[in-house]
Protein backbone atom coordinates (compact mmCIF):
# COMPACT_ATOMS: atom_id res chain seq x y z
CA UNK A 1 0.00 0.00 0.00
CA UNK A 2 1.13 3.24 -0.67
CA UNK A 3 -0.24 6.83 0.63
CA UNK A 4 0.51 9.79 2.22
CA UNK A 5 1.73 9.47 5.94
CA UNK A 6 3.52 10.48 8.90
CA UNK A 7 6.57 9.35 9.77
CA UNK A 8 7.57 8.86 13.73
CA UNK A 9 11.53 8.01 14.28
CA UNK A 10 12.69 4.78 15.55
CA UNK A 11 15.11 4.48 17.98
CA UNK A 12 18.64 2.79 18.45
CA UNK A 13 18.73 -0.24 20.64
CA UNK A 14 21.78 -3.10 20.68
CA UNK A 15 21.87 -6.58 21.18
CA UNK A 16 23.90 -6.39 24.66
CA UNK A 17 23.82 -4.50 28.07
CA UNK A 18 25.66 -1.64 27.66
CA UNK A 19 25.91 1.93 28.32
CA UNK A 20 23.49 5.36 28.31
CA UNK A 21 24.97 8.11 26.85
CA UNK A 22 23.27 11.51 28.31
CA UNK A 23 23.18 14.91 27.87
CA UNK A 24 23.61 17.06 30.81
CA UNK A 25 23.35 20.59 32.36
CA UNK A 26 25.52 22.90 32.39
CA UNK A 27 28.04 21.08 29.90
CA UNK A 28 28.63 17.82 30.25
CA UNK A 29 27.59 14.19 29.14
CA UNK A 30 26.35 11.26 31.68
CA UNK A 31 27.27 7.59 31.36
CA UNK A 32 24.95 5.42 33.01
CA UNK A 33 25.46 1.56 33.67
CA UNK A 34 22.55 -0.45 32.46
CA UNK A 35 23.35 -3.12 34.54
CA UNK A 36 23.59 -0.94 37.99
CA UNK A 37 21.48 2.13 36.82
CA UNK A 38 24.52 3.65 37.75
CA UNK A 39 26.04 6.65 36.81
CA UNK A 40 29.52 5.45 36.00
CA UNK A 41 31.01 8.68 34.39
CA UNK A 42 30.68 12.09 33.81
CA UNK A 43 32.78 14.10 31.36
CA UNK A 44 32.52 18.19 29.82
CA UNK A 45 31.81 18.43 26.33
CA UNK A 46 33.83 21.37 25.50
CA UNK A 47 31.78 22.57 23.24
CA UNK A 48 28.83 23.75 25.43
CA UNK A 49 25.53 22.04 26.45
CA UNK A 50 24.58 19.33 24.67
CA UNK A 51 21.33 19.68 22.51
CA UNK A 52 21.53 17.24 19.83
CA UNK A 53 23.16 14.03 20.16
CA UNK A 54 23.43 11.81 16.86
CA UNK A 55 25.16 8.45 16.71
CA UNK A 56 28.02 7.62 13.44
CA UNK A 57 27.60 5.92 10.89
CA UNK A 58 30.30 3.35 11.97
CA UNK A 59 28.15 3.35 15.61
CA UNK A 60 31.79 3.89 17.23
CA UNK A 61 31.03 7.60 17.79
CA UNK A 62 28.56 10.10 19.01
CA UNK A 63 28.19 13.25 17.60
CA UNK A 64 27.05 15.87 20.26
CA UNK A 65 26.08 19.45 19.15
CA UNK A 66 25.37 22.83 21.46
CA UNK A 67 22.77 25.39 21.08
CA UNK A 68 24.41 27.80 23.48
CA UNK A 69 27.70 27.79 21.98
CA UNK A 70 26.82 25.78 18.43
CA UNK A 71 29.37 23.59 19.32
CA UNK A 72 30.19 19.75 17.94
CA UNK A 73 31.72 17.59 19.91
CA UNK A 74 32.69 13.92 18.98
CA UNK A 75 32.78 11.28 21.55
CA UNK A 76 34.67 7.86 21.46
CA UNK A 77 31.90 5.88 22.55
CA UNK A 78 34.75 3.07 24.00
CA UNK A 79 37.09 5.13 25.68
CA UNK A 80 34.29 7.70 26.46
CA UNK A 81 36.52 10.74 25.56
CA UNK A 82 35.96 13.63 23.29
CA UNK A 83 38.53 13.09 20.43
CA UNK A 84 37.49 16.18 18.94
CA UNK A 85 35.64 19.48 19.64
CA UNK A 86 35.10 22.88 18.33
CA UNK A 87 32.79 26.17 18.03
CA UNK A 88 31.45 27.44 15.29
CA UNK A 89 30.35 31.10 16.67
CA UNK A 90 32.78 33.60 16.27
CA UNK A 91 32.99 37.32 17.75
CA UNK A 92 29.87 38.70 16.46
CA UNK A 93 28.83 35.98 14.27
CA UNK A 94 26.19 33.13 15.71
CA UNK A 95 25.45 29.57 14.24
CA UNK A 96 22.12 28.51 15.47
CA UNK A 97 21.49 24.90 14.62
CA UNK A 98 17.86 24.57 13.08
CA UNK A 99 17.45 20.79 12.76
CA UNK A 100 19.42 17.13 13.84
CA UNK A 101 22.97 16.51 12.07
CA UNK A 102 23.50 13.56 9.90
CA UNK A 103 26.94 12.09 9.21
CA UNK A 104 27.79 11.41 5.91
CA UNK A 105 28.77 7.48 5.61
CA UNK A 106 32.84 7.97 5.80
CA UNK A 107 31.86 10.38 8.96
CA UNK A 108 34.05 13.02 8.09
CA UNK A 109 30.92 15.55 7.55
CA UNK A 110 27.84 16.59 9.22
CA UNK A 111 24.66 17.58 7.14
CA UNK A 112 22.56 20.43 8.89
CA UNK A 113 20.44 23.54 8.71
CA UNK A 114 22.10 26.70 10.22
CA UNK A 115 20.66 30.18 10.89
CA UNK A 116 23.26 33.00 11.08
CA UNK A 117 22.56 35.48 13.53
CA UNK A 118 25.16 38.65 13.58
CA UNK A 119 25.22 40.94 16.29
CA UNK A 120 25.17 44.93 14.93
CA UNK A 121 25.44 47.70 17.35
CA UNK A 122 21.98 48.61 17.96
CA UNK A 123 20.20 45.03 16.42
CA UNK A 124 20.46 41.38 15.34
CA UNK A 125 20.65 40.77 12.03
CA UNK A 126 18.96 37.30 11.50
CA UNK A 127 19.55 35.48 8.57
CA UNK A 128 17.65 33.22 6.39
CA UNK A 129 18.29 29.42 7.39
CA UNK A 130 20.68 27.50 5.00
CA UNK A 131 21.64 23.81 4.62
CA UNK A 132 25.09 23.77 5.73
CA UNK A 133 28.12 21.19 5.48
CA UNK A 134 30.45 20.54 8.46
CA UNK A 135 33.77 19.81 8.07
CA UNK A 136 34.86 17.71 11.16
CA UNK A 137 38.40 17.76 10.35
CA UNK A 138 38.96 21.48 9.17
CA UNK A 139 36.33 22.20 11.95
CA UNK A 140 34.20 24.75 10.35
CA UNK A 141 31.13 25.23 7.94
CA UNK A 142 32.86 24.42 4.47
CA UNK A 143 29.42 24.95 2.25
CA UNK A 144 26.09 26.58 2.19
CA UNK A 145 23.56 26.89 0.19
CA UNK A 146 20.02 28.39 0.10
CA UNK A 147 17.03 26.59 0.74
CA UNK A 148 13.93 26.81 -1.32
CA UNK A 149 11.44 29.26 -0.43
CA UNK A 150 8.60 26.67 -0.11
CA UNK A 151 11.06 25.08 2.12
CA UNK A 152 12.03 27.83 4.59
CA UNK A 153 9.13 27.81 7.15
CA UNK A 154 9.46 24.27 7.56
CA UNK A 155 13.57 25.00 8.62
CA UNK A 156 12.62 27.44 10.99
CA UNK A 157 12.31 27.36 14.60
CA UNK A 158 9.28 29.65 16.10
CA UNK A 159 9.77 28.42 19.42
CA UNK A 160 6.18 26.78 19.06
CA UNK A 161 7.16 23.50 18.86
CA UNK A 162 9.92 21.14 20.24
CA UNK A 163 10.02 19.46 16.92
CA UNK A 164 13.52 19.66 14.93
CA UNK A 165 13.88 17.85 11.22
CA UNK A 166 15.82 14.57 10.86
CA UNK A 167 18.43 14.11 8.00
CA UNK A 168 19.55 10.68 6.66
CA UNK A 169 22.28 10.28 4.42
CA UNK A 170 22.14 7.73 1.17
CA UNK A 171 24.87 5.12 1.52
CA UNK A 172 26.37 6.50 -1.62
CA UNK A 173 26.53 9.69 -0.04
CA UNK A 174 24.92 11.10 -3.38
CA UNK A 175 21.84 12.22 -1.28
CA UNK A 176 20.47 13.86 1.65
CA UNK A 177 16.89 13.13 2.69
CA UNK A 178 15.31 15.83 4.75
CA UNK A 179 12.12 14.00 7.19
CA UNK A 180 9.71 16.81 8.53
CA UNK A 181 6.40 18.07 7.08
CA UNK A 182 7.63 16.14 3.77
CA UNK A 183 10.20 13.90 2.57
CA UNK A 184 12.80 16.21 0.79
CA UNK A 185 15.54 14.42 -1.30
CA UNK A 186 18.77 16.74 -2.13
CA UNK A 187 21.43 16.56 -4.08
CA UNK A 188 24.55 16.47 -1.49
CA UNK A 189 26.60 18.28 -4.60
CA UNK A 190 24.18 21.34 -4.87
CA UNK A 191 21.36 20.64 -2.88
CA UNK A 192 19.33 20.95 -5.49
CA UNK A 193 15.95 19.28 -4.78
CA UNK A 194 15.42 15.79 -6.93
CA UNK A 195 12.37 14.57 -5.25
CA UNK A 196 9.27 15.65 -2.70
CA UNK A 197 7.57 13.10 -0.97
CA UNK A 198 4.28 13.69 0.76
CA UNK A 199 5.49 12.06 4.06
CA UNK A 200 5.59 14.62 7.34
CA UNK A 201 6.33 13.90 10.64
CA UNK A 202 3.38 14.87 13.49
CA UNK A 203 3.67 16.91 16.40
CA UNK A 204 4.50 15.41 19.47
CA UNK A 205 4.34 18.60 22.30
CA UNK A 206 7.07 18.37 25.02
CA UNK A 207 9.89 16.43 23.16
CA UNK A 208 12.51 17.47 21.45
CA UNK A 209 13.59 15.45 18.42
CA UNK A 210 17.14 15.84 17.50
CA UNK A 211 17.52 12.82 15.33
CA UNK A 212 18.94 10.50 18.38
CA UNK A 213 19.81 7.24 17.50
CA UNK A 214 17.44 6.91 15.11
CA UNK A 215 20.14 6.85 12.09
CA UNK A 216 20.89 3.14 13.06
CA UNK A 217 17.58 1.60 14.02
CA UNK A 218 17.46 -1.93 14.85
CA UNK A 219 14.49 -2.47 12.41
CA UNK A 220 16.83 -1.46 9.48
CA UNK A 221 19.15 -3.09 7.19
CA UNK A 222 21.78 -0.83 5.16
CA UNK A 223 20.47 1.58 2.68
CA UNK A 224 16.56 1.63 4.25
CA UNK A 225 14.70 3.57 6.91
CA UNK A 226 12.35 1.56 8.92
CA UNK A 227 9.83 3.49 11.30
CA UNK A 228 6.72 4.39 12.77
CA UNK A 229 3.83 6.16 10.06
CA UNK A 230 0.38 6.99 9.98
CA UNK A 231 -1.28 7.13 6.78
CA UNK A 232 -4.82 8.43 5.38
CA UNK A 233 -7.23 5.40 4.27
CA UNK A 234 -8.22 7.10 0.95
CA UNK A 235 -11.64 5.22 0.88
CA UNK A 236 -12.86 6.68 4.63
CA UNK A 237 -10.41 8.96 5.17
CA UNK A 238 -9.67 7.65 8.27
CA UNK A 239 -6.23 8.33 9.62
CA UNK A 240 -4.31 4.69 10.76
CA UNK A 241 -0.53 3.96 11.67
CA UNK A 242 1.26 1.39 10.84
CA UNK A 243 5.04 0.01 10.06
CA UNK A 244 6.56 1.52 6.92
CA UNK A 245 10.03 0.83 5.18
CA UNK A 246 11.65 3.66 3.18
CA UNK A 247 14.59 2.52 0.72
CA UNK A 248 17.31 5.37 0.69
CA UNK A 249 18.41 4.19 -2.54
CA UNK A 250 15.71 4.66 -5.00
CA UNK A 251 12.65 6.48 -2.68
CA UNK A 252 10.26 3.56 -2.25
CA UNK A 253 8.42 2.46 0.32
CA UNK A 254 5.90 -0.31 2.04
CA UNK A 255 3.67 -0.06 4.63
CA UNK A 256 2.00 -2.29 6.44
CA UNK A 257 -1.46 -0.73 8.43
CA UNK A 258 -2.04 -1.88 12.16
CA UNK A 259 -4.68 0.35 13.83
CA UNK A 260 -6.29 3.88 14.20
CA UNK A 261 -3.78 6.32 15.16
CA UNK A 262 -4.00 8.37 18.33
CA UNK A 263 -3.42 12.21 18.73
CA UNK A 264 0.20 11.53 19.05
CA UNK A 265 2.84 8.92 18.90
CA UNK A 266 6.43 9.11 19.88
CA UNK A 267 9.26 6.92 18.20
CA UNK A 268 9.41 3.14 17.33
CA UNK A 269 11.94 0.93 20.03
CA UNK A 270 12.36 -2.80 18.48
CA UNK A 271 13.62 -5.75 20.74
CA UNK A 272 16.68 -7.51 19.35
CA UNK A 273 15.07 -10.28 18.30
CA UNK A 274 12.71 -7.57 16.16
CA UNK A 275 9.56 -9.35 16.87
CA UNK A 276 8.46 -7.05 19.25
CA UNK A 277 8.23 -2.58 19.34
CA UNK A 278 6.68 -0.23 21.62
CA UNK A 279 5.83 3.03 21.07
CA UNK A 280 4.55 5.95 23.31
CA UNK A 281 0.87 7.79 22.87
CA UNK A 282 -1.10 10.39 23.88
CA UNK A 283 -4.62 11.88 23.63
CA UNK A 284 -5.48 14.94 24.96
CA UNK A 285 -3.07 17.50 25.71
CA UNK A 286 -2.45 20.29 28.40
CA UNK A 287 -4.05 19.03 31.84
CA UNK A 288 -6.22 16.20 29.68
CA UNK A 289 -2.86 14.61 27.97
CA UNK A 290 -3.27 10.40 28.74
CA UNK A 291 0.27 8.82 28.16
CA UNK A 292 0.39 5.13 27.31
CA UNK A 293 3.13 2.50 26.18
CA UNK A 294 1.74 0.35 23.16
CA UNK A 295 3.23 -2.81 22.79
CA UNK A 296 3.84 -3.89 18.75
CA UNK A 297 4.05 -7.41 17.54
CA UNK A 298 5.69 -6.94 14.57
CA UNK A 299 5.30 -10.56 12.94
CA UNK A 300 1.13 -10.26 12.80
CA UNK A 301 1.18 -6.22 12.91
CA UNK A 302 -1.15 -6.30 15.77
CA UNK A 303 -0.98 -4.47 18.86
CA UNK A 304 -0.62 -6.56 21.94
CA UNK A 305 -0.75 -4.66 25.07
CA UNK A 306 -1.60 -1.31 26.52
CA UNK A 307 -0.60 0.41 29.65
CA UNK A 308 -1.19 4.50 30.87
CA UNK A 309 1.64 5.55 32.85
CA UNK A 310 2.25 9.22 34.23
CA UNK A 311 2.92 12.03 31.36
CA UNK A 312 5.80 14.46 32.02
CA UNK A 313 6.13 18.29 30.99
CA UNK A 314 8.47 16.95 28.43
CA UNK A 315 9.78 13.69 28.28
CA UNK A 316 11.70 11.50 25.88
CA UNK A 317 11.28 7.39 25.21
CA UNK A 318 14.10 4.68 24.49
CA UNK A 319 14.41 1.12 25.22
CA UNK A 320 17.42 -0.97 26.69
CA UNK A 321 20.28 -2.57 24.89
CA UNK A 322 18.77 -5.50 26.06
CA UNK A 323 14.61 -4.98 25.04
CA UNK A 324 13.65 -6.03 28.22
CA UNK A 325 13.44 -2.24 30.10
CA UNK A 326 12.01 0.80 28.69
CA UNK A 327 12.64 4.38 29.78
CA UNK A 328 11.09 7.57 30.37
CA UNK A 329 13.82 10.10 30.27
CA UNK A 330 14.72 14.22 30.25
CA UNK A 331 14.42 17.26 31.49
CA UNK A 332 14.65 16.73 35.12
CA UNK A 333 17.53 14.49 37.35
CA UNK A 334 15.24 11.00 36.85
CA UNK A 335 15.09 8.15 34.88
CA UNK A 336 11.98 5.96 35.14
CA UNK A 337 12.30 2.04 33.91
CA UNK A 338 9.30 0.03 33.06
CA UNK A 339 9.37 -3.90 32.43
CA UNK A 340 9.10 -4.36 29.13
CA UNK A 341 7.07 -7.34 29.07
CA UNK A 342 4.30 -5.95 31.98
CA UNK A 343 4.61 -2.27 30.70
CA UNK A 344 4.78 -1.74 34.50
CA UNK A 345 7.71 0.43 36.22
CA UNK A 346 10.21 -1.03 38.03
CA UNK A 347 12.24 1.81 39.49
CA UNK A 348 13.05 5.54 39.37
CA UNK A 349 17.00 6.28 38.70
CA UNK A 350 18.17 9.10 40.80
CA UNK A 351 20.93 10.83 38.17
CA UNK A 352 22.22 13.64 40.56
CA UNK A 353 21.89 15.81 37.66
CA UNK A 354 19.63 17.39 35.12
CA UNK A 355 19.82 15.92 31.96
CA UNK A 356 18.96 17.61 28.52
CA UNK A 357 16.48 17.41 26.01
CA UNK A 358 19.42 16.23 23.63
CA UNK A 359 18.46 12.43 23.51
CA UNK A 360 19.83 9.38 24.33
CA UNK A 361 22.29 7.08 22.76
CA UNK A 362 22.14 3.17 23.99
CA UNK A 363 25.55 1.61 23.41
CA UNK A 364 27.41 -1.50 24.30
Amino acid sequence: MKAPFVLLCVACSVAEAGSIFLGAHPDGVLVVDEATQQVIDKFPTQAGLPTGMRMSYDRKKIYLTSGDRAGVSVVDIATRKVVNHFVLNSGSRQIRFSSGVAPDPQDKLLYTVVTEVVKQVDRFEIGKPKYAVIDLAQQKIVRTADIAEEDEEANVNTGDSFFRPLFFVSPDGKYLYHFRDSVVVLDTANFKVVERIALAKPNFPGVLEVGVGSALESLSEPGSYTSLFNAVDPNVRRKMFGIARFDLNNRAYEFSPIGPSPDGMLGLEVTPDRKTAYTVVTNGEYGTRRCEFWALDLTRHQRTMTNEFPCRPRFSFSISSTGKDLYIYGAGFQIEVYDAATLKLKRTTDLQNDVTMAGIVVAP
